[in-house]
Parts: structure tokens; sequence; C-alpha cells
């Protein structure tokens, strides 16, 4: 009865600190997927005799000299961009209003018998509605666009994330060994088969993204330029950026595309929601499938869930780790309980190399 009560105890109190630190712990994730990515990179420079204490700092050394020489170049373009998407997507909203209460005023003219004068109401109302459209929209812009203003947090995050990534990817063995030490003698070597799987599952994931992510951050900047629209580069920076965030990314990254559209008129906004349409068709069809032929297959239903669940609990943290984590869960699902428990043959990413 004492056992089982600490057992209670410690539980809620693991919990509690984990709530406490849920923030890093999800930074600490992060760190874990690249590091894991960083350590396949090793792997392949270890066989040229490349010992890994070199070739880890030396990859990240190469990914931020490439980083930063991009940025320095693209840098004042997208920085001056991203501003005036900031600063006119409150405008082409409250230009969307007018085009609507303009529509809506003839459609009523339409309805209305003849020799009777419109009615006043809807006049009086269309500033206040107009201004509350406006000021709503310029809220959520600011939601939305304060991701990328909190600098000094966001380089302490990119900080914990690297030197967590570049520790594991160094040693890898070091952590797989101490995790292997909280399960008992005889549930190691499952618990080892099912920690290589979620390792090769997470990497897999992760290139997959970052395959996805520049393809559609340069697929969809040549479509914006030859839309004419607006800050085209910028626009296709934050449609990269945001496609590490499935099914949701997409449709965030087009709001602010279909609101620059809509400063040229509703046809161009057509043509924006049509071509980011067609991009997101084809990177689903044809790209994924073509990055994932021995990768995850997470069900649509269950990844919006989990992005929509983890979002609510962690806000923006949540969104980026919501699909990684629920892809290392199904992997711990369909080995321990579908396949140990229930006796249903499964197939996971690394399992045949465990």
């Amino acid at each position: 009865m004492l056992r089982t009560a600490g057992l209670v105890v410690g539980l809620l109190v693991a919990l509690r600190f984990l709530w406490a630190v849920r923030s890093v712990a999800c930074l600490a994730f992060l760190g874990i997927l690249f590091g894991l990515a960083l350590g396949a990179g090793a792997d392949r420079l270890e066989r040229w005799r490349m010992p890994r204490g070199a070739s880890v700092p030396l990859m990240v050394l190469l990914i931020l000299g490439s980083l930063t020489g991009l940025g320095a170049l693209l840098a004042p373009r997208i920085a001056r961009q991203l501003h005036e998407v900031r600063e006119q997507v409150p405008e082409a909203i409250g230009d969307v209003e007018r085009w609507i209460a303009e529509r809506q005023a003839g459609a009523l003219q339409l309805l209305q018998p003849e020799g009777r004068p419109p009615a006043p109401r809807a006049q009086t109302q269309q500033p206040a509605v107009r201004e509350g459209v406006v000021q709503q929209a310029a809220k959520v812009g600011a939601r939305f666009f304060a991701v990328f203003s909190s600098t000094l947090a966001v380089v302490a995050s990119l900080i914990l994330v690297l030197v967590v990534s570049i520790y594991v990817a160094i040693n890898p063995g070091l952590y797989h060994a101490g995790l292997l030490h909280l399960f008992p003698h005889r549930d190691r070597r499952r618990a080892g088969e099912v920690l290589s799987a979620v390792a090769v599952t997470l990497r897999r994931w992760l290139v997959t993204q970052l395959i996805a992510m520049l393809v559609i951050g340069v697929v969809t900047t040549l479509a914006m330029l030859a839309l004419g629209i607006q800050a085209a580069v910028a626009l296709g920076v934050i449609a990269g950026v945001m496609e590490f965030i499935p099914f949701v990314g997409p449709i965030l990254s087009g709001v602010p595309a279909v609101a620059m559209a809509l400063l040229d008129g509703p046809e161009k906004a057509l043509w924006v929601v049509v071509a980011y349409t067609a991009i997101q068709q084809a990177e689903n069809h044809i790209l994924i499938p073509l990055l994932m032929k021995e990768g995850v297959d997470l069900p649509p239903v269950l990844t919006i869930l989990a992005q929509a669940a983890l979002a609510l609990v962690l806000g923006f943290l949540g969104l980026l780790v919501a699909v990684p984590l629920l892809a290392a869960v199904l992997v711990a699902v369909k080995l321990l309980y579908v396949e140990d428990v229930v006796g249903d043959e499964v197939t996971v990413p690394g399992e045949s190399a465990a």
C-alpha cells in the first residue's frame, strides 16, 4: 500500500515538474530530433574515418555558414518585405470588407421593392463594422508575426536546440544506454528495438520535412513572382518555414499571401488561392510519397487532433513538436501493443535494423 502510494506521489511530482518545464522539454525534444539527423550524417562520415567529435561540429558550422551567407544576401529584402506584409495585411482585410459591403448593398437594392428608399441602417453600420474588422485583423496579424519578433527568446531557444542536437549526435549511444537502464533486464532487448525504430522514424520524418520546406519555399516564391504579388520572397520564406507544421502551417502561410493579393483585387487573391492549393496538392500526391516511400504514414485525423491538443496546451511549441511526437508514439504503440499484445504483424521504419 505504501509502495503504491509512493509511486502515485512520485508520478504526480514528475508530471508537475514536466508541466513546469514544458517549454524546455519541447525544445529538448526538438534538439534530439535534429541530433538524430546530424547523427545520421556523422555515421556516414565515420565510414571515411572522420571522428564524430570533429564531423558533427563541422556539419553544424557548414549549415550555419550556409544559412548565414544566404541570410546576408536575402535578409534586408526579406525583412523589408515582412514589414510590408505586416503593415498591409490589415489594409487588405479592410479592402475585402469594403468589397463585401458594396456587393451586399447592391444585392439588397435588387431585393427591395421599387420606390422604397434603401434602409440607412446598413450604411450607418458600415464604418463601425469596417473598423472592427480592421482592428481584429490587426490583432491577428500582430499575434501571427509576434513569433518572429521576440529576438532574444528565439536566439536562446535556438542555442538550446543546437547544443542538445550536437551532444546527441556526437554520442548517441550514451543516451540510448541511459534510457535502457530504466527498463528491467528482461525487457531491455525489446526496449532497444523500439528506441531504434523511433530514432529511424524521427530521422526520416525530419529529413522529409526539411526537403519539403525547401521545395515549397522555392516553388511558392516563384509562383508569387509569376503572379506579380508584392513581397513574393518573404511569402515564400513564410511558406517554407510553416511547412514544418503539416496541415496547419500551409493554411497559416496562405493567409498573408491572400491578403497581399487582395491589394490588387479579388481576382488576384483567387489566383493565389488556386496557386497555394495546387502547390499543396502536388506536395501531398507527388513530393511526399516520393520522399516517404519507406517513411512515416501518419493518419491525417490523428495528426490534426494531436496538433490541436498540443497547441492548446503548449502553444506554438506544441504545434512544432506535435507531429514528430505523434510519430514516435505510434511506433511504440504498434510495436508494444499491436504486435506484442494483440499479435498482429506491423512494419515500422528501423525495426529490422534493431
